[in-house]
């Protein structure tokens, strides 16, 4: 049975979790001390729960506690060293476990462990981070909260900050929290509901007072040259640049995006103040560790042109190295982690919107809903004083922290298509659903496309499950029509920032002789497989080359294209015809570091959307076998003996866009069980 504290805990920091008013993704912690049996001694024992290491409030469950002897971690202070080797605190964490422990124990658990309080929160709102980074917060938390609210200045989170948060609750009786200069704010309560109740006192007391005392443009006049171009012209303009700027922040990893054009962001890239509080960067740690200390900013107005930022963007980006390698630098010790990247994490484009990155969907949306917490941070800041954040060395200290590396080094290995972005056709369903299934299983970010925007969607979600759009989308194509292809390649770029993977699945077959196939039967299959390669191919490949990061085009072609079977001109034609895009493609793109490869499956009849439309009926018909048999006859005459499945195709098409076969192009695979005549010579 969960321990009451336990579960009011979990229900407070749902709540305040649920609501970005209140904290940031992933950001701030809550904490319970109550009482609960010791199975060793029988006796009670008084505990600490807090939220561990990395998890989110808005999501917490009991094993996102750590679970910590409240007793043992307040006799760590008679053997704290000094705040010069306060990091040492953290291990000595594991010692205060109780049981199991439940989750690591995160920086912050001093804060909750040493405030004489039941219950207490420490959280990331927007209204509150902007009163501590005022340059007179101090004035201002005495003038909004009176005695209610004491002041604490900057000090990086650790044992230290717990110990001065735990002396102001003890010499202010009054008081229910605290604003953390530069960070945060930290509410307490003798329950649940009261610890609740002041959190949000403070949050709201001070959007209050930002909205009743707050200047009407905090940023400065809007920049009429600056301001945001009409949906449609921003969005189609964001999508012929995604992969000029993901090549941008991608020059040390592989980098996943993030677009946004809302209103919060247009309207500051078209302030006055833009290019000033830009470089003056983030502050509250949360936001910084995510979007970098300060973003890369295109100094060029709303109108100019795509070919106009894209001859911008390497000057910007040689700058920002430069800028970036200066800060390391300056503040490096030998004893600093080694500087891991200098490209940006936040791209603001005047007039188009934000573009944020990260090693996968998730961190780069997060990384944009941070930088917008930081916008709305300036905003209210600027509003009744000067946005004044934490001062650079602080900001290194902390992201060059050895404890913030020894996180990163905890991080589990990569999948194999982790970082990667795959756009499949044809994957409603069959071996396109099958591969895009295991594509994303591998770690990719799936863009579904099909004639069929119901099914697409579907699929997408039944592949992304509870993560949604950080994982899969549904897009709608018809793969003849040249607009509708560039429109999916756009949504790929627009959803996830690039495209590095592009299959070429999408297909039918009609199964007539030659003397019954029309020519509209012959135009059909000539312009969804034929042609709506080439164009799908075609498009992917702009974005690949104007990425700069390689790329696989994987075509799914067929035994076909090299037997010729009775009654089937049509389909094996095309398939021969795409069998040899890929070799073309392939000595094309060779210089772009762009393979292409092709999969020639054979008798995949369950799971199969051509198979199910009518051709199984018409094979079987040829072969003088029932339908439902069709399966087992194919099986029967390979060598291995053995049914293909659309798993199978996928698994090689796993394979074969792996870093395993990345010296491999040009090559067919066959996924056919062992047809003889079908061998490739």
């Amino acid at each position: 049975m969960t321990n009451t504290a336990v579960a009011e805990l979990l229900a407070r920091s749902n709540r305040l979790g649920a609501d970005p008013r209140n904290t940031n993704y992933a950001g701030g912690n809550t904490s319970a001390k109550g009482a609960e049996t010791d199975p060793v001694t029988g006796e009670p024992v008084e505990l600490l729960w807090v939220k561990g290491s990395g998890g989110d409030l808005g999501t917490l469950t009991e094993p996102g506690l750590a679970v910590l002897r409240l007793d043992r971690l307040r006799s760590l202070v008679d053997v704290f060293p000094g705040v010069d080797r306060e990091d040492e605190m953290v291990a000595a964490f594991d010692y205060c476990l109780h049981g199991k422990g439940g989750a690591a124990p995160s920086i912050d658990t001093a804060m909750h462990g040493l405030v004489d309080a039941v219950h207490v929160d420490h959280l990331h709102p927007d209204s509150g981070i902007a009163i501590a980074t005022a340059k007179d917060g101090e004035q201002l938390t005495k003038e909004i909260f009176g005695e209610k609210v004491v002041w604490v200045p900057w000090r990086r989170p650790g044992f230290q900050l717990g110990l001065d948060i735990a002396a102001i609750k003890a010499a202010n009786p009054q008081a229910v929290g605290t604003i953390l200069g530069g960070h945060g704010i930290t509410a307490w309560g003798e329950t649940s509901e009261e610890a609740e109740a002041s959190s949000r006192w403070i949050i709201e007391t001070a959007q209050a007072y930002l909205d009743e005392h707050g200047s009407a443009e905090p940023f400065g006049a809007e920049v009429p040259a600056y301001a945001a171009l009409p949906p449609a012209e921003r969005r189609a303009k964001a999508a012929a640049l995604a992969p000029h700027i993901r090549a941008v922040a991608s020059q040390d990893r592989t980098m996943v995006g993030h677009f946004t054009d809302a209103d919060v962001v247009l309207e500051f890239l078209a302030s006055e103040k833009l290019s000033a509080l830009a470089e003056l960067g983030t502050s509250c740690p949360d936001h910084f560790l995510r979007t970098k200390v300060k973003p890369l900013v295109v100094d060029l107005p709303s109108g100019a042109t795509v070919d106009e930022v894209i001859a911008r963007l390497p000057e910007l980006h040689a700058a920002y190295r430069d800028d970036y390698q200066g800060y390391y630098d300056r503040n490096a010790t030998p004893d600093s982690p080694a500087i891991r990247g200098a490209d940006p994490a936040i791209v603001l484009v005047p007039g188009v919107g934000m573009f944020s990155y990260g090693k996968d969907k998730q961190t780069a949306r997060v990384a944009g809903e941070f930088y917008v917490n930081a916008i709305n941070v300036m905003r209210g800041a600027e509003s009744v004083s000067t946005y004044a954040p934490i001062d650079e060395s602080e900001k290194f200290r902390i992201e060059y922290w050895a404890l913030e590396e020894a996180k990163l080094q905890r991080m589990p290995k990569p999948r194999s298509h982790a970082g990667r972005i795959a756009l499949v056709t044809g994957a409603a369903g069959g071996i396109g659903k099958a591969i895009a299934t295991r594509l994303a299983a591998e770690g990719a970010c799936v863009v579904i496309a099909d004639l069929d925007l119901s099914k697409a969607q579907d699929a997408a979600a039944e592949i992304s499950g509870a993560k949604g759009a950080d994982v899969a989308v549904g897009v709608q194509a018809d793969v003849t029509d040249a607009a509708q292809v560039q429109a999916a390649v756009d949504a790929a770029v627009l959803a996830f920032g690039g495209l590095d993977l592009l299959v070429n699945n999408a297909g039918l077959s009609i199964s007539k002789p030659l003397l019954d196939t029309t020519e509209a039967d012959w135009d059909l299959q000539h312009d969804v497989m034929a042609k709506g390669s080439f164009l799908m191919a075609q498009a992917a490949a702009r974005a690949m080359i104007a990425q700069r990061l390689g790329g696989d085009i994987l075509y799914i072609s067929s035994k076909n294209s090299v037997f010729a079977g009775p009654n089937n001109i049509a389909y094996s034609a095309v398939k021969a015809d795409q069998a040899h895009q890929v070799r073309l493609l392939a000595a094309e793109l060779g210089e772009h570091g762009v393979r292409v490869n092709g999969i020639n499956p054979d008798g995949v009849v369950r799971g199969s959307g051509i198979f199910a439309g009518g051709w199984g009926a018409k094979r079987a018909a040829v072969y003088g076998v029932p339908e439902e048999e069709l399966g087992a006859y194919y099986a029967k005459r390979t060598l291995l003996g053995r049914e293909v499945l659309p798993e199978h195709v996928a698994n090689a098409a796993a394979v074969l866009t792996s870093d395993e076969l990345s010296h491999t192009t040009g090559l067919h695979v066959p996924v056919d069980a062992g047809v003889a005549a079908a061998f490739l010579r």
